[in-house]
């Protein structure tokens, strides 16, 4: 089973798990899609639970006035492994008309409060569910889906359903900002391909496997020793011969750039990254939840044109 890689970060840790109830950039006011109007009054406000903001966003693209959201985690020191349900977090799921999840075991803490709560009738959209994913026989599940455009595009389509059917008098206006936002994705595909054309089959490193969706569309090869990602991931001992081989691949010019999780960090993937560039590899930073003031076609956005950008020089 896949854990979390902001497990086991001690600098993380130390700062705590401090939940609020918030939206996405910290507002739980009901927020507007862009192109629509706060003076128009939606004949309905659904609440809506996400686990993450990522997935609190993407609810607020598609049910813009329309949806109330309450984003559990949405701060990098937030562990979803070690959450412990607030009364307010229990509250919030108790009255929640949809809950959207990332499932494959990082944020179970969304089904043992469901559990706990009276709610028997939300809609629950299991992310790793809709993208298909599923583990490849001798490796574990990457639940990092929200980095597969693709997927993110059918769980729009999901989340617009799910609202209709809370809403059934707003579902043209689900389906249009649904549209809207597959076609943005459609446009960061297009980025992947042109990565994909130019540079397809270089070779990268990633600290963990939280971009890899995107660059395995870019057509990228990750050439990162599985027992180095898996174990920085699961915040475990990285074994000595694990990072020998990681090491490798900077000082013998092996790899065109290092794709770096700047959100945890260890002594071992601090000695990579500078590896990497005492050896002139660029690197790479990427996150893991969606950074504050951003949303989530701005922020992918940005990762994938630093990715061809680095490719390209």
């Amino acid at each position: 089973m896949w854990v979390s890689s902001i497990r086991g970060r001690a600098s993380l840790m130390g700062m705590g798990v401090v939940l609020a109830l918030v939206c996405g950039y910290g507002s739980s006011a009901v927020a507007a899609t862009p192109g629509s109007s706060r003076s128009d009054a939606p004949s309905t406000v659904i609440p809506v639970v996400a686990s993450t903001n990522v997935y609190g966003d993407i609810v607020r693209q598609v049910g813009g006035d329309h949806v109330k959201v309450v984003s559990i985690i949405n701060d990098p020191a937030q562990d979803p492994h070690s959450y412990e349900a607030s009364t307010q977090n229990r509250l919030a799921l108790s009255k929640a008309k949809v809950v959207v999840e990332n499932g494959g075991g990082y944020d179970d803490f969304i089904g043992r409060m469901l559990d706990g709560t009276k709610n028997s009738s939300p809609t629950v959209i299991n992310a790793v569910q809709v993208s298909g994913r599923a583990a490849q026989e001798g490796t574990d599940l990457n639940e990092h889906v929200w980095y597969d455009f693709s997927a993110m595009g059918r769980l729009a389509d999901r989340i617009a359903a799910a609202l209709a059917k809370a809403s059934p008098g707003d579902a043209d206006v689900f389906l249009q900002h649904a549209k809207s936002f597959k076609d943005r994705l459609t446009a960061l595909e297009g980025k992947e391909q042109q990565i994909k054309a130019a540079h397809g089959g270089a070779p990268v490193a990633v600290t963990e496997p939280v971009p890899l969706y995107m660059t395995e569309a870019s057509g990228l090869r990750n050439k990162t020793p599985a027992d180095f990602s898996q174990a920085v991931e699961e915040g475990s001992d990285v074994s000595p011969h694990s990072l020998r081989q990681m090491l490798a691949l900077f000082t013998g010019n092996h790899v065109k750039a290092l794709i770096y999780n700047q959100q945890t960090s260890g002594p071992e993937t601090e000695q990579v990254k500078k590896a990497a560039e005492d050896h002139r590899i660029p690197v790479v930073p990427v996150t893991e939840t969606l950074p504050r003031g951003e949303d989530y076609i701005g922020w992918m956005t940005a990762n994938v044109e630093a990715l061809k950008h680095t490719l390209d020089r």
